[in-house]
């Protein structure tokens, strides 16, 4: 995807257009593209360096979790019969008593641990889980988790979302996601639509670079050709993305409760419990403190054989896998047992078990979900490489690997194209012409003005970051014609 596309403007005495022609035509939206590709290109590459290098370890996060700590998550199997849960928890608690019992993971597979999960207010919203051999009951040992991660996955996690800055380092892998489809499909557009050579009308000529090419066409060739071979992942990851992020996230949440496009909720609430006592509208001023102390007495205190019984009855009733079992919130409340198989085929059913019964009170089905529900899911679980095993990480680190030298090639062509005789001195390449927007179709102009302000409603970060470049190209502007005067 060619960063740097050769004009055929009059060009000043510089080496670069100053400002494009006047007339309008079709020819104005290859101008506008090629410009608009070269900013971005220039500004937002290194964002997507960066967010293609740190993830690039992050697709090995399974093989470095069992090189790390393979000694909690892996055990050698004695046998077919496994001890009951509520022996291994019983084994967890008693070497590690501290905190409450928050959920137990069945293990993966017949060489695999099982995690008992434990809340301390000390870890935030992070966990302490215990790994239990679940032949022998012997705790392999313990680890600070995040929503089931390890420390090592969890540590890349934060390095690829946020670079470990919090909620403003999020802003950086919202502007890569929000800018990487734009930059992607404009190259395509660029180096697909491109009229020069009869070389351009052919399959090959797309897809492979002309090897025989020198200087900036041969390094535009690699730029490109890869660049084509990376289109449909790019687009991908972008969107997928996006999905998560902080603004454009909360835009896709919008147009999911528009479009009724949620996961089903479980109904956890037992069958024939009690109402729930009404809360009041201002939190209970005075009395909070004693509503939030009825509210703890309220909750049950979980019972290891009760995990056996919710299990039995969440196996009889189809759930195979890896499941989650989690303990009633309430008195109200029923056992939660969910599917967590995230490799394809998926496995994400979900029941609420009343234990005291062993019976299932009420279910959610995969086959239930609304599609942008499994699209969503889907989507999130084939970005962080887990939905087709080892091929969806090979695909992914390539990925991360051609937009590396993606990168780096838009980077050489902005230096190749420096003028290099005695009258056009420079150190990089000077951008394409102003002014490209007044050689648009007024067609184009009138229907693209509001689909851009749409899409930067869609997509903030794009918004704001190309109101900037469109500021800081005015004011370029400005200052040349105020020294040219």
């Amino acid at each position: 995807m060619s960063s740097v596309t050769e004009s055929t403007r009059p060009r000043d005495p510089a080496g670069a257009p100053d400002e494009a022609p006047s007339g309008r035509s079709r020819q104005g939206v290859r101008a506008l593209l090629v410009r608009l590709h070269f900013y971005a290109g220039v500004f937002v590459a290194p964002f997507l360096f960066v967010a293609a290098l740190t993830g690039l370890p992050y697709t090995f996060t399974p093989q470095i979790d069992q090189l790390l700590y393979g000694d909690q998550l892996r055990v050698e199997q004695t046998g077919e019969r496994v001890l009951p849960l509520s022996e291994q928890i019983a084994a967890a608690r008693a070497a590690h008593p501290e905190g409450t019992l928050d959920s137990v993971v069945t293990p993966p597979g017949p060489e695999d641990t099982t995690r008992v999960v434990l809340s301390l207010p000390e870890l935030g919203e992070k966990q302490r889980t215990v790994f239990v051999d679940p032949y022998t009951a012997e705790v392999k040992g313990e680890l600070t988790t995040w929503f089931g991660s390890t420390p090592a996955t969890t540590w890349l996690d934060d390095l690829h979302r946020n670079l470990h800055l919090g909620e403003f380092g999020r802003m950086y892998s919202e502007v890569a996601a929000s800018w990487l489809w734009v930059i992607a499909a404009g190259g395509l557009v660029l180096w697909i639509g491109r009229s020069r050579g009869q070389r351009a009308k052919s399959a090959r000529g797309v897809l492979l670079p002309d090897r025989s090419a020198r200087g900036v066409r041969r390094t535009r060739g690699f730029h490109a050709a890869t660049g084509v071979w990376l289109a449909l992942g790019l687009f991908f990851l972008s969107a997928t993305g996006l999905t998560w992020s902080h603004y454009a996230g909360e835009r896709f949440g919008q147009v999911l409760d528009a479009a009724r496009g949620h996961a089903p909720e479980l109904d956890t609430r037992l069958p024939d419990a009690p109402a729930p006592m009404p809360m009041p509208e201002d939190g209970g001023g005075e009395h909070a403190g004693h509503a939030g102390h009825d509210m703890a007495a309220m909750t049950p205190k979980a019972d290891p054989a009760d995990f056996d019984t919710a299990l039995e009855a969440a196996r009889k009733a189809g759930l195979g896998g890896i499941v989650t079992l989690t303990p009633p919130a309430d008195t109200a409340s029923g056992w939660v047992v969910a599917q967590s198989d995230n490799v394809w085929p998926v496995h994400y059913d979900s029941v609420t078990v009343d234990a005291a019964k062993g019976e299932v009170t009420s279910r959610v089905r995969w086959a239930d979900y609304p599609v942008l529900a499994k699209l969503t899911k889907l989507g999130v679980q084939g970005h962080m490489g887990v939905l087709f095993g080892i091929v969806n990480q090979i695909v992914l680190a390539l990925v991360a690997i051609g937009l590396i030298l993606v990168t780096f090639w838009g980077y050489r062509m902005w230096w190749q194209r420096r003028p290099t005789r005695e009258d056009r001195s420079g150190r990089l390449g000077k951008a394409p012409a102003r002014g490209t927007w007044r050689q648009l179709p007024l067609p184009v102009l009138i229907i693209g003005v509001p689909a851009v302000v749409a899409l930067g409603w869609t997509l903030p970060l794009l918004g704001v970051t190309l109101a900037a470049f469109l500021v800081a190209d005015i004011l370029v502007g400005l200052v040349r014609r105020a020294r040219t005067a």
